[in-house]
């Protein structure tokens, strides 16, 4: 759905989701320091830093990948999945150390990431409903 989208779109769709995030992360930490624990509010901050590093890593690994010039499509997402599934394995047992070891901590990070999802797939929808809707 996305490689019908014009070539400069997406950098832009990355860049309107870091900063949207950014906002949502804030708010979601005035939100967190009202209702919850303190380090509640440093998961938040902490989650949504979290998934806009690993957004930055996986724009570096695609350009990486771009740079290597034609590869089999399969070659190509095999690369991107394994390098992917990595970084996922690694994020996800580190907080479920943090979850067992300080869970307002653990589940503010969780909530963080969720948020970063949250923001990432409405600023989809919106290029995609603003192209005319998928093919």
């Amino acid at each position: 759905m996305l490689e019908n989208l014009p070539a400069n779109t997406l950098p832009r769709l990355l860049r309107r989701t870091t900063v949207s995030a950014i906002i949502v992360g804030f708010v979601g930490f005035v939100v967190a320091t009202l209702i919850a624990p303190v380090l509640a509010a440093l998961g938040v901050v902490v989650g949504v830093g979290l998934a806009i590093l690993n957004l930055r890593f996986l724009d570096r690994q695609a350009a990486r990948v771009e740079l290597r010039g034609e590869q089999s499509s399969k070659a190509v997402r095999r690369q991107l999945g394994g390098q992917t599934t990595g970084r996922l394995a690694v994020v996800t047992v580190v907080i479920l150390g943090v979850v067992w070891l300080s869970p307002p901590l653990g589940i503010g990070i969780v909530s963080g990431l969720v948020l970063y999802q949250i923001v990432f797939v409405m600023n989809v929808l919106r290029v995609v409903a603003g192209q005319g809707g998928p093919e």
